[in-house]
């Protein structure tokens, strides 16, 4: 960054994009969700040490993502009217505690309280710090999206191997070492927070906006419910890979904890790759395109996957992570577009469904993994993606995208 922690950038002009503070707000983010993805990478451990079934393995996942799903929408929607330049450094602290707290947490009951409270650090990190991103942005929406969104993608992916390699083999308290990244969050945060407060102040002609897309309100009811339908049908399916990959992978080709956490590390790569290749894309070609195509083209992978050996589920779960992501940026900056008014509130809404429908699934495969098996749950899952036929009732929005 070129600016120092005293010193924030400018605000810039209509159009142009303020890389320094989509980078800050990116790192942030991989940050954030570093920490939130170490939850489910140690449940293995957590597991045998509190003996655990399935089903209260999904209810923590249930507590995480409850916390942050209900709350989400209702802090976009209160941060659309009362703007809160640095709410994001208080999201960071609530994470910090959840943290403590899961570092000594003994019982059930003890990590239940510590998963909600890192959700709830959740609940108002994302909305606003979606809006700060799509500022920053400028015309470039699903880049901009797309960059803010690949930080907690690498975030995802890096909480295993931190998990494996630092968690793990040291035990449970070790978990209070990365209170370091919450404070490093903490701190960059503030400097961003000093930037949008600035921004807040500009004139209005400095700011960008979106028009009224000129829909009627019962099209945009049925256009958000379709949307929703389709977040469920991703997020039920990435829960069975978050969640339970690495119980698949240990129980059904007998690897070792370390080896299964390395191959979620690999899917979860994958869905990095394919979270900053979706906005761009949405850019070029439309969103409604790429919402499309992504979930619905990975049902062949999906099919075959229950089926295939431990190398080919591995390869298969490359192009199923990437494809299946690309998805997500296409689908916040198109609602935003349908309603350019409410972005607070239409970015805590599908960051919050997410959420809670990654809680919801994990919850109920679990349930249904202690009544048949894991392989049972791959089996099952494996239909969802057919959903993505509902894009076709998607009203076009691309020709009001920008370029």
């Amino acid at each position: 960054m070129s600016a120092t922690a005293d010193t924030p950038p400018q605000a810039p002009k209509l159009g142009t994009t303020a890389m320094p503070i989509l980078l800050a707000l990116s790192l942030c983010h991989m940050l954030n969700d570093t920490m939130q993805s170490m939850i489910p990478a140690i449940y293995p451990m957590i597991k045998d040490s509190l003996g655990l079934d399935f089903g209260q393995i999904g209810l923590i996942t249930l507590a995480f993502n409850l916390t942050a799903s209900l709350l989400q929408p209702l802090v976009g929607l209160y941060t659309d009217k009362r703007p809160m330049p640095y709410s994001l450094t208080v999201g960071m602290g609530f994470t910090l505690i959840g943290l403590v707290m899961l570092s000594l947490a003994g019982s059930f009951a003890a990590v239940v309280t510590a998963a909600a409270m890192v959700g709830l650090g959740s609940s108002v990190f994302h909305p606003e710090s979606s809006r700060m991103a799509r500022l920053a942005a400028g015309t470039r929406l699903g880049f901009g999206q797309s960059l803010f969104q690949i930080g907690g993608n690498a975030g995802s992916a890096i909480g295993p191997l931190m998990a494996a390699f630092i968690i793990l083999p040291r035990g449970q308290t070790s978990i209070l070492w990365m209170s370091i990244l919450a404070l490093l969050g903490m701190g960059i945060l503030a400097w961003v927070g000093n930037w949008y407060a600035r921004m807040r102040r500009a004139p209005r002609s400095a700011k960008s906006g979106r028009t009224d897309p000129g829909i009627s309100s019962r099209k945009v009811a049925i256009t958000v419910a379709t949307l929703v339908v389709l977040i469920l049908s991703k997020y039920f399916y990435m829960a069975s890979f978050n969640t339970y990959y690495t119980f698949y992978l240990i129980e059904h080709f007998g690897l070792e904890v370390g080896h299964a956490q390395t191959l979620l590390f690999v899917f979860l790569a994958s869905v990095a790759a394919g979270t900053i290749l979706g906005g761009p894309i949405g850019d070029r070609i439309g969103r409604k395109r790429v919402i499309w195509g992504s979930i619905l083209g990975i049902l062949p992978f999906t099919l075959a996957l229950p089926y295939a050996n431990l190398f080919w589920t591995v390869t298969l779960s490359v192009p199923i992570g990437m494809i299946l992501a690309s998805a997500f940026p296409a689908i916040v900056v198109y609602a935003q577009e349908l309603m350019p008014g409410k972005v607070g509130a239409i970015s805590g809404l599908f960051f919050g469904f997410a959420f809670g429908m990654g809680g919801l699934g994990a919850a109920l495969l679990g349930m249904l993994a202690d009544v048949t098996s894991i392989t049972y749950v791959y089996e099952v899952c494996a239909y969802l993606p057919a959903l993505g036929l509902l894009a076709l009732l998607l009203p076009s929005l691309d020709h009001r995208a920008p370029n």
